[in-house]
């Protein structure tokens, strides 16, 4: 294959994985995950982050043929995570005498996966300089952007962040590599998607990051999946900012889980009464149907959020247990909520939901409607003050 050049002596070794269906065994990909790893070929030779074990079958031999003959001097690994570090067995068995270079907090999970001897370690600290040549790369801790080890290397000669998970997206690089190479309103939403469900919970850290970051002149973003950020890195920068504040836009998510039909018709009366206030941006989402990371990615961008359950063994339905479930534990915040139900018997649904409202802090708008049997008119008045107050 071609060589696809980031900047001077750095090059691109990603690959595209279309197979797997489930990212963490959990989060749909009906886009696929491009995996990112990156070559610095200098006096000294590094590779920043590897890739997931099996994704590129020749991933070696492309090592290989850009070293030329040379040695693999350093495997820089800013997150511990296999789809970034899994390789890094194989490659200490090709390249036995590598330093592997990340910070102290990783060694303890290097050493668990890989069994690597602490002779193969160069730990590094917070604004330390590791100098290949051309290129000096120094070192910027962020923890818990995703995980407790979790850094990004930065080249100070050509003004390249290697970000690892941060600005970061699901979705292959289908041809185009770079952020000017590709229409990015394809990638957008799954950026935000990737960021609600595998990083947002850690907001607060991702504004500390970014407080470390303030000061450094970023040209590239390079991310360990995603398009590379080669013409407008501010872009990357200007949605993790406003994901990481919990900024908002207007619109109203409506989620609900519906046995039998009646549950929806609230759902669905409720988004017309919404739509003739004038509000355009309005998702309705079915949880038995749509995955929760779709519907958390759509919560993360709206400010209003109205969610309904039918009564099931006395609670509230399995499926809208877990969205609510994976709500508590992301985290989005600033939020207006209001919450209906129906039931037949036993009115545990919305009995469920307000108690998960309590554990979130967000801002209640209206009054919980709730129906017995089949609804009508005169069943969902309440809707009104959630129509009038959502946004």
């Amino acid at each position: 294959m071609k060589q696809i050049v980031i900047s001077n002596k750095i090059n691109y070794l990603g690959t595209n994985d279309r197979k797997k269906e489930l990212f963490e065994n959990n989060w749909p990909l009906p886009n696929g995950v491009a995996y990112n790893s990156y070559l610095i070929n200098d006096d000294k030779t590094a590779l920043v982050d590897t890739l997931e074990f099996g994704s590129k079958d020749d991933y070696l031999d492309v090592i290989a043929s850009q070293l030329g003959g040379k040695p693999l001097d350093y495997i820089i690994v800013n997150h511990m995570e296999p789809d970034h570090s899994s390789m890094i067995g194989v490659l200490l068995k090709f390249y036995p005498e590598v330093k592997v270079v990340s910070n102290i907090k990783a060694f303890k999970m290097l050493e668990a996966y890989f069994k690597i001897s602490p002779d193969n370690f160069l730990e590094v600290k917070e604004g330390e300089v590791l100098d290949l040549g051309y290129h000096k790369l120094t070192f910027y801790i962020t923890p818990w952007v995703h995980w407790p080890e979790t850094m990004m290397t930065y080249d100070k000669t050509d003004k390249v962040l290697f970000s690892c998970d941060a600005f970061g997206s699901f979705g292959t690089l289908d041809g185009g590599i770079f952020d000017d190479e590709i229409n990015f309103a394809f990638y957008e939403d799954e950026m935000r998607r990737y960021y609600s469900n595998i990083v947002g919970k850690y907001s607060n850290m991702v504004q500390k990051a970014f407080a470390k970051l303030k000061e450094v002149d970023i040209k590239v973003i390079c991310p360990s999946h995603g398009p590379i950020w080669r013409t407008n890195p501010a872009k990357a920068v200007e949605l993790y900012d406003k994901w990481s504040r919990h900024e908002s836009e207007e619109g109203v998510v409506i989620a609900y889980a519906s046995m039998y039909g009646n549950t929806e018709k609230m759902a669905d009366y409720l988004a017309r009464l919404i739509a003739e206030r004038g509000i355009k941006n309005i998702r309705i989402y079915d949880v038995s149907k749509t995955h929760a990371s779709f519907i958390i990615s759509e919560i993360w961008k709206y400010r209003g959020v109205v969610l309904g359950s039918s009564a099931y063994n006395a609670g509230m339905h399995p499926m809208m247990e877990h969205l609510c479930h994976e709500l508590s534990v992301v985290g989005p915040k600033d939020k207006n909520y209001a919450l209906f139900g129906s039931y037949s018997w036993n009115g545990g649904g919305l009995k469920s939901l307000i108690a998960f409202s309590e554990k979130v802090s967000w801002n209640k708008i209206a009054e919980p409607v709730e129906l017995i049997g089949a609804p009508d008119e005169k069943k969902m008045e309440g809707f009104s003050s959630v129509a009038e107050n959502i946004l």
